[in-house]
Order: C-alpha cells, then sequence, then structure tokens
C-alpha cells in the first residue's frame, strides 16, 4: 500500500500561498494530507473549510496555525509530523510579509527580515532533516534572488556559504539598516533585494550538504521563481500588469515541478524560474528600484 503524502505551504491564507494548496488538494491523492498555514486562527479556517469544499479537491485539506516568525513553533511542527507521519513529503515556503510603497523600509525591516529569512532558515533547519525519500522543499523566491543584483562588495557574503554563514549575513545586514550604515557598506535600499538573495543563498548551503544523497532519490530542495503575481501583495507595486499571472496560473509551474517523478540534477539547489534555472551570477544591482517586486 503506498504511504500517504504529507504537504505544507506556509503563508497559504490566499494569493499564490492559497493556490499552491489548491493545486495541490486537487492533484494529490484521497489519503495524503495538504495542511494550509498562517497566523491568523479564522482566516486559516475559513480558508481551509472553502479549499476542502471546492469540487476539484481529491486530497485532504486541514488548517494549522503556524507563525512563521516563531521559530521554536516551525520546530515543533517539524517534529510533531515527523512523529505522526514519519516526516513530510512537500514543504512549500511561501510567506512573505506585506510591504506598501509608502512604508518606510527601515522601519519595516525587522518584520521582513524574520518573515522573508529568518522563517526561511528556520524551515530549512526543520524540515530538511524530516523531509522523505522523493520530496520536495521549495522556498519561493523571485529574480532578484541572484547575487548579481548585489553589489560586488557583498558577494563574498552569499557565495559558496554555509547556512550559518548566511544567517550571519542576514544579521549583519539587519544591523546595517539599524544602524543607518547599509547604503554604505553596498546594501540596496529595496528590502527585497538582499531578501531574496539571502533565501536562495540558503537553499543553495543546504542544497550542498545533502545534493548526492538527494538526487540518488529524486528529492528536490530548490528556490522557486513564480513570475509576476497580481495578489494583493505585489499590486500596489506595479502600473501595468498585462502580464501579471493570475495565482492559479502562477502555481502551476510550481506544482509541476513538486509533483514530477524525476529530478533534473540542473535544477537541483538552484532558482527556477518557469522550468528553467538561473544563473545565480546574472543580474545587475540596481540603482534605486521602482518597485521592490520584480517577478
Amino acid at each position: 500500500m503506498k504511504t500517504p503524502r504529507i504537504a505544507l505551504v506556509t503563508g497559504a491564507n490566499q494569493g499564490l500561498g492559497r493556490a499552491l494548496v489548491e493545486g495541490l488538494a486537487a492533484r494529490m491523492e484521497a489519503d495524503d494530507l495538504v495542511l494550509l498555514t498562517g497566523r491568523d486562527e479564522r482566516r486559516v479556517a475559513d480558508a481551509a473549510r472553502e479549499v476542502a469544499q471546492r469540487p476539484a479537491t481529491r486530497a485532504q485539506v486541514k488548517g494549522r496555525v503556524l507563525d512563521v516568525t516563531d521559530t521554536d513553533a516551525i520546530e515543533r511542527l517539524a517534529d510533531e509530523l515527523a512523529a505522526l507521519h514519519g516526516g513530510v513529503d512537500v514543504v512549500i515556503s511561501n510567506a512573505v510579509a506585506r510591504l506598501l510603497p509608502q512604508d518606510s523600509q527601515a522601519e519595516r525591516a525587522d518584520e521582513f527580515i524574520d518573515v522573508s529569512n529568518t522563517a526561511t532558515h528556520a524551515v530549512l533547519r526543520s524540515f530538511g532533516p524530516v523531509l522523505r525519500t522523493g520530496g520536495r522543499l521549495l522556498v519561493v523566491a523571485s529574480s532578484l534572488g541572484t547575487l548579481g543584483h548585489l553589489d560586488h562588495r557583498l558577494h563574498h557574503l552569499f557565495d559558496g556559504a554555509s547556512l550559518g554563514q548566511v544567517e550571519y549575513a542576514v544579521e549583519s545586514w539587519r544591523t546595517a539598516v539599524h544602524h543607518n550604515t547599509a547604503a554604505e557598506a553596498g546594501w540596496p535600499r529595496w528590502l527585497n533585494v538582499p531578501s531574496k538573495v539571502a533565501q536562495v543563498a540558503a537553499v543553495r548551503a543546504l542544497a550542498a550538504t545533502r545534493r548526492d544523497r538527494d538526487l540518488a532519490t529524486d528529492t528536490l530542495i530548490a528556490a522557486v521563481c513564480p513570475g509576476m503575481v497580481d495578489t494583493a501583495t505585489s499590486r500596489p507595486w506595479f502600473s501595468d500588469y498585462g502580464h501579471a499571472q493570475s495565482p492559479a496560473e502562477a502555481a502551476r509551474a510550481v506544482l509541476d515541478l513538486v509533483l514530477a517523478e524525476h529530478v533534473d540534477p540542473a535544477l537541483y539547489g538552484e532558482l527556477i524560474r518557469f522550468g528553467k534555472a538561473l544563473d545565480w551570477y546574472g543580474g545587475t544591482p540596481p540603482v534605486e528600484q521602482d518597485s521592490m517586486l520584480t517577478p
């Protein structure tokens, strides 16, 4: 008998996260379980119920409150799923802090870094060890996550770094923002640029420690770029949505990656956009971005 699969998506009340849950629930089997997580109990319960009632839904869908800024809660959930189910098969780290154009980047830095980076590190550290053979551990980033988008003075902090070194670099950046020394050190003003690079660097760091073993078992650890998505989080940053995807459209390529039978070695540990790996060294540092969110 086939072992039921366990999937978990963070930041899944709405937008891309919810679309990923809907897609997993529709494409997985009846005995499989998809956990829709978020930090608001009512919104989690409502979203999980609505997804469960969709005609296309096949798998079981349950809501689970998870505040990703609580790293202990992430660890507890990973331990719980390991104890109950022997591990997890799909983890998609998707949570992001909503930031508006009029918000002060410096004043929102802690929340943004905690949700996008500290939480990513905790997901990788906690769920990497309990990822079952053939599993998928994905972090949703963006095309800004390639190293070339940072000033060359910062490249050594992330290129070839261990997960601990990435964590140290992120905290150094946070301190520089608070001390108003970030610009002179080469950090861009927009939080999304170093945040996305750090996310991809963290994925690369974990993947480097287990590449051969994972590829031998068709297990995938990677970052994904869904492209421009029309969501409440991204809409304030763009004036032209002519080429934006709906969340369901953007989820499709990610789900194809999750549910593929075999792992392409060229994609392992990389930032993947529409099924292809982006060049880690690509990109150019922004002078001053007009947009925090780039597909």
